[in-house]
Order: C-alpha cells, then sequence, then structure tokens
C-alpha cells in the first residue's frame, strides 16, 4: 500500500509539474496555486477515498467528495476561468450535498443527512443563477426555503423502520409557501404559479391514492 501511495504521489506531482509549466507559459489562463491546490486537494481525495474502502466507513467517503470538490472548482478555475468563476463554487456546494446523500444512501436510517444534502444542492442552484445576472422573474432568496421544503417533502415520502416520517410534510408545505412569498413579489406572478400549485397538488394527491392501491 506505500508503494501504492508514492506511485499516486508521484503521478500528481508530476501532473502539477506540467500544469503550472503550462499556466507559466502562459498556455493556462488560471493562476500556478490553482493548479498545486487542485493536485494537493486530489490527493487528499484518493487518500480519503482508499481510506473507505479499507474501513467501510462512509465519513471518509464524504470528505473524499468534499476534497475532489475542491480539486474540481481549481481544475475549472484553472482551465476555464470564466466557466469557473461562475461554477466553481456550485461545483464544491454540490460536493457537500452529494456527500451527505452518499450518508443517506449507505444507511437509510440517516434520513437527516438529506437536509443539509438538499441545502448544499440548493445553494449550490441559488450560486449558479446569481453569478449568470439573468434577469429572472422571482427572487433567489426565496430558493432556499422552497429547496429545503422540497427536501422535506422527499423525507415525508421515506419508508424507514425506524419511525415514521409523516410529519415531515408540515414543515415542507410551510417552507415551500414562504418561499413563494418571498421569491414572487409582484401580484403578475402568481397568475403563473396558482395554475402549478393546483397541478402539483393533484398529483400529490394521486401519487398517495396510488402507493395505497
Amino acid at each position: 500500500m506505500q508503494r501504492d501511495y508514492r506511485t499516486i504521489f508521484g503521478v500528481l506531482l508530476i501532473a502539477g509539474g506540467i500544469l503550472i509549466g503550462l499556466q507559466q507559459w502562459g498556455y493556462l489562463k488560471g493562476n500556478w496555486n490553482d493548479a498545486l491546490f487542485a493536485g494537493l486537494w486530489a490527493l487528499g481525495a484518493l487518500y480519503f477515498f482508499d481510506q473507505a474502502r479499507l474501513q467501510n466507513n462512509p465519513w471518509l467517503n464524504f470528505a473524499g467528495l468534499v476534497l475532489a470538490g475542491l480539486a474540481a472548482s481549481n481544475l475549472l478555475d484553472l482551465f476555464f476561468p470564466p466557466i469557473g468563476d461562475a461554477l466553481g463554487g456550485a461545483v464544491f456546494l454540490g460536493a457537500i450535498g452529494a456527500g451527505f446523500l452518499f450518508i443517506f444512501r449507505r444507511e437509510p436510517s440517516n434520513w437527516w443527512a438529506l437536509i443539509p444534502s438538499g441545502v448544499m444542492f440548493t445553494l449550490a442552484i441559488i450560486s449558479v443563477l446569481d453569478d449568470l445576472r439573468l434577469d429572472l422573474p422571482f427572487e433567489t432568496g426565496g430558493l432556499l426555503f422552497i429547496g429545503i421544503g422540497l427536501t422535506f417533502l422527499v423525507i415525508s415520502q421515506l419508508r424507514t423502520s425506524s419511525e415514521p416520517l409523516g410529519w415531515a410534510i408540515f414543515p415542507a408545505g410551510a417552507l415551500i409557501l414562504f418561499g413563494l412569498f418571498v421569491s414572487l413579489g409582484s401580484a403578475a406572478s402568481w397568475n403563473y404559479v396558482w395554475p402549478v400549485i393546483i397541478i402539483v397538488v393533484g398529483i400529490c394527491l394521486l401519487w398517495q391514492s396510488l402507493r395505497k392501491s
């Protein structure tokens, strides 16, 4: 195993040296520290993934996913700076969300991990929308509450042997409605929202009916 680590570390050093050289010669637009830290984060991610495989510890996979997200963000800044500026933060937040989602997938009784996962994925979407500076018909601040509400809605549909989770439907409804009020300030926007709400409620009722049958 020690030889494996030396091989990985050597390959990353060679790749990092090549990237730094290309940056110094003007072939890459990012900074040299982007290449350095991308290599360090990638090395850390590989280490945690390998330790997770040996120890069967999902939290080590979580750490590996976070470091992999950091490495991907630095690589975007190095090779595609405009894309890195717009998506770098979202990639990192999405990696954290994926880490919590992995915790849930490994052990469904850890349903609570879906909450920070949903928050991170929602923040990633908000980050992209804010960085793109699009002319949107709603305020992105309300999306956080909507995203958390949808997360609780998913939790309410889970079936675990440890405890019933139907209670999650109540914070889900409250958060989604509050998020809609925050996002849609103008009355004109609600003309498009009400039909969507009615359709969503109908789909939920139909889904509940089909599940019981």
